[in-house]
């Protein structure tokens, strides 16, 4: 999707070109059957949005975006027509009703996993259709007649020409606004979402928060239409927003590029002029009358998820290639930066710590510390409970025994995000990113709390000082590690050992007092391994403290001052990397003999 922050390419004048032809296509000879499409694409577009962020964006699947768009319309038809309110003062009800609804939904489902929220605004859905079709001051399922048409500084915008423009102003805003966001820190927070929580927790983003943020943001674009839909029809009535019409919208966002803001623009034109076109030629071609349309747009779904999964939006994006981000945080203030700890002060404590799942005790009272400028492995066979001891340092899973402490406190049981602000950072043993970002734009998200520019900012673009600042910084921690030059490819496209890398420096632009390394050198090649270790030694070099998890002992035996090894859960014993090589308990762990 285009970014506005990109140097000059055909994206740059592209949609400046659409928004230009579609604000004055009511200027030109086109006849009235054209406006009325563009009236209803815009207002399919601008619901559709509301579902790129929340399922394209944050992996958040909803079938209640109709319930919501209904919300605003029923809204500003009460208002107006029982109360005689003024229609903008409808808006803010409607806004505030879909907020207030949102939140509720959310805060009762957005804390699960897996089907809660598909099944819940299932439910929503299904219980605000009836609601509306059933109230008495509402009209029941004859709805709301007579709503008057909308008024701008005196002028009547009718239906047809004048509201085509409103309808596009709305609708291209909220196309800029989202653009903006997802090109920002909390946007680069709520793509952190889609993947799951570990990630985005260990870099300080409170997950909870973001799906609400864009649970709720997605509410309001579909209000925002709603409301704008019943100026246009002048009635109101609870067929537009059935349960049916929620899974069209998601039909239209996931046909036009489910994951790319201007994809839910393609998919509402296609949707509306090819529905339109369908229901006069198939009656005609099959001699009998019939919603055959649905028929087809199901096939047509399958197609396109067999051959195209990123939607249509996938065969525009070759006329519209991305170009790199313009180079503009030269000379960019530093990011605010943490006390650094005395050479030599305690940092971490673990103190007996311990893990069972069931009756399996996966850690068994294990036991040691990391002082400033220590760089310590953390070794043992395959399954000797190394990654969920670190699991356990980093929050990751909860404490059944023991404490981890922080600087003389107690950590054992935080959440990461809790952690992650006290200077711990980490990498996975699994390289955890988001394919489609940029390796900038990766390590960038590392730099999340040390920022503080919020959606409201990102998505009117008044947070442009504080980008260039991240990403100066998230510059100069891959010139640390000797990936400067990669910076605009795509993080997916890297090969295995460059994304340890990207993570490493994503973990550095947090700007740790402790960095946590999870098998780092898990399946890399020789050579990778030993352009892995230069950048440890680096990094030790310039005083940072480590905690090295591996169960390649030569990896780490240059590297680290001490080591402690693991066994079946337990400590095994600690020591220089000498005394580690040197000893038959270790011999026989790795080797299964002391001989």
């Amino acid at each position: 999707m285009p970014t506005p922050t990109f140097a000059a390419s055909p994206r740059r004048f592209a949609f400046p070109l659409f928004a230009l032809v579609m604000l004055l296509l009511p200027a030109l000879p086109v006849p009235d059957f054209w406006i009325t499409q563009g009236i209803y694409i815009g207002l399919y577009a601008l619901a559709t949005l509301g579902l790129v962020l929340l399922t394209g964006v944050a992996g958040l699947t909803s079938f209640g975006q109709a319930a919501f768009v209904g919300v605003g319309a029923y809204t500003a038809a009460f208002l107006t027509v029982k109360l005689g309110a003024s229609p903008w003062l409808a808006l803010l009800a409607g806004v505030a009703l879909a907020v207030l609804a949102a939140l509720v939904l959310g805060a009762i489902t957005l804390r699960m996993s897996g089907h809660y929220l598909p099944l819940a605004t299932i439910a929503w859905g299904l219980a605000l259709y009836y609601a509306m079709g059933n109230m008495e001051f509402l009209g029941k399922y004859d709805g709301i007649l007579g709503v008057p048409t909308l008024h701008v500084f005196g002028i009547d915008l009718g239906t047809g020409r004048r509201l085509h423009v409103l309808v596009w102003v709305f609708a291209l805003l909220a196309a800029w606004g989202c653009a903006n966001l997802l090109d920002s820190r909390p946007g680069r927070a709520i793509r952190a979402v889609k993947d799951g929580s570990t990630m985005a927790e260990a870099m300080g983003i409170s997950t909870f928060r973001y799906k609400l943020v864009v649970f709720v943001l997605s509410a309001v674009l579909a209000a925002v239409s709603g409301w704008l839909f019943a100026f246009f029809q002048r009635t109101v009535n609870p067929s537009p927003f059935s349960i049916t019409k929620g899974i069209e919208y998601l039909f239209i966002a996931v046909l036009g590029g489910v994951s790319h803001v201007w994809g839910a623009f393609l998919g509402a034109g296609v949707v509306r002029v090819v529905e339109d076109q369908l229901q006069v030629l198939l009656p005609r071609l099959i001699g009998a009358s019939g919603n055959f349309e649905t028929i087809v747009f199901g096939v047509v779904l399958i197609v396109v998820l067999k051959y195209a999964p990123d939607g249509l939006w996938t065969f525009v994006q070759r006329w519209l290639p991305r170009a790199d981000r313009k180079r503009d945080w030269e000379g960019a203030a530093a990011l605010p930066a943490r006390d650094k700890p005395a050479r030599g002060e305690r940092l971490l404590e673990v103190q007996a710590v311990r893990k069972q799942f069931g009756g399996l005790v996966a850690v068994n009272d294990v036991s040691f510390e990391i002082r400033a400028g220590d760089i310590v492995g953390l070794i043992g066979p395959n399954g000797a409970g190394k990654s969920t001891t670190f699991n356990l340092i980093t929050g990751v899973l909860s404490l059944t025994g023991g404490q981890v402490l922080w600087r003389g406190q107690a950590i054992g049981g935080m959440p990461s995000r809790a952690i992650a602000r006290r200077g711990i950072s980490r990498t996975f043993q699994h390289v955890k990113m988001i394919p489609e970002m940029t390796v900038l734009e990766n390590v960038a998200l590392g730099g999340y709390l040390r920022g503080s520019s919020g959606t409201t900012r990102a998505m009117l673009r008044l947070d442009r000082d504080e980008e260039r600042r991240l990403f100066a910084e998230a510059e100069r921690q891959l010139a640390r590690i000797g990936m400067a030059d990669r910076m605009h490819e795509l993080a997916g496209n890297l090969a295995l050992g460059p994304q340890r890398l990207m993570e490493i420096a994503r973990a550095l632009c947090t700007d740790p007092a402790l960095l946590l390394l999870d098998e780092p050198a898990a399946g890399l090649r020789h050579k990778e391994k030993q352009a892995l270790a230069d950048v440890l030694r680096q990094l030790k070099g310039e005083g940072m403290s480590l905690l090295l998890v591996e169960h390649d002992m030569e990896f780490v035996m240059g590297l680290t001052d001490r080591i402690v090894v693991m066994e079946f859960g337990t400590k095994l014993m600690e020591g220089t990397p000498a005394q580690v090589q040197a000893s038959p308990q270790v011999r026989a762990a790795y080797l299964g003999t002391e001989h």
